[in-house]
């Protein structure tokens, strides 16, 4: 079995070697489904994580962005991994490594403790920055489209009312903050009753309720009272229904046709019951 650094394209080698001489690689976190290599490694008495990106990779560039202008909040007391070393060309980085057990498949996942934390994580995070951007939903919506013009498994009847619905939407202003992106179970680690954070490889700006999109569908609907422990440690929900409409759309859709695309069939299914939940609400709305 080949060692798990040796996976790594030559120059991103060269850089783990050169930042930490003597690296020794204990594990293979990688989830196997996107072009990401995750390795937990140990330099001398320090444990750090490596990521490492492919030649597709879009993920790591959002990371290192996300630790050098958005995490700081978080860095500060303790509830995410300080990032030691960054190379955005070679599609590389290094942070430390969080002590703790991923939530997800946990007794903690249907704790509401944990979804108080996790909202009052998410609103230090939302609560650094305010854009206006008049661009954002016409970006998304015409990348809604070309999801719906690429391959998926979406019946032509169901493809083709999501077009017109995208189609004819106004192109509102919203307000951007900066957001995790992938706001859930399998991203939080609990240790000793504290919760952190990990995995910013979607961080970016976007309206505050898009952090709120993998929750709704998942943690919210298998764990009642969630949602209301999550609201009450987040102060507010900026959910306004049009808006929040708009975005479960774009989610159902890029949901079904990216999970096609790599063949998760299990998040694809989930895609399709998002897109039937907003198909049966755009019906009742009319």
């Amino acid at each position: 079995m080949a060692h798990p650094i040796g996976t790594l394209a030559p120059h991103q080698r060269a850089l783990i070697e050169a930042w930490l001489p003597g690296v020794e690689i204990e594990a293979d976190m990688s989830w196997g489904l996107v072009e990401t290599t995750v390795l937990r490694a140990r330099v001398g008495e320090q444990a750090v994580v490596v990521k490492a990106g492919g030649a597709s990779d879009h993920h790591i560039e959002r990371e290192i962005r996300a630790h050098r202008e958005w995490t700081g909040p978080w860095v500060r007391c303790g509830r995410a991994a300080r990032m030691l070393h960054a190379d955005v060309e070679a599609k590389v980085l290094v942070t430390e490594y969080l002590p703790g057990a991923l939530v997800q498949g946990t007794a903690a996942a249907a704790a509401m403790d944990t979804y108080v934390q996790a909202g009052e994580l998410l609103r230090a995070c939302h609560a650094q920055a305010a854009i206006e951007d008049g661009d954002y939903e016409p970006r998304m919506n015409a990348r809604a489209l070309a999801w719906l013009d690429g391959p998926h498994r979406i019946a032509p009847e169901a493809a083709e009312e999501l077009r017109s619905m995208v189609r004819s939407w106004p192109s509102a202003t919203v307000t951007c903050v900066p957001t995790h992106g992938d706001w859930q179970c399998r991203n939080w680690l609990l240790d000793d009753g504290v919760l952190r954070v990990i995995d910013f490889g979607r961080a970016g700006l976007r309206p505050a309720a898009e952090d709120f999109e993998r929750l709704a569908v998942q943690e919210f609907v298998w764990h009642p009272g969630a949602e209301e422990a999550f609201l009450s440690g987040y102060g507010t929900d900026p959910r306004e229904p049009d808006v929040w409409f708009r975005q479960r759309v774009r989610s159902a859709i890029g949901t079904a046709c990216w999970a096609h695309r790599i063949g998760d069939r299990d998040f694809e299914a989930q895609g399709h019951r998002m897109i039937a939940d907003v198909r049966a609400e755009a019906a009742s709305r009319r």
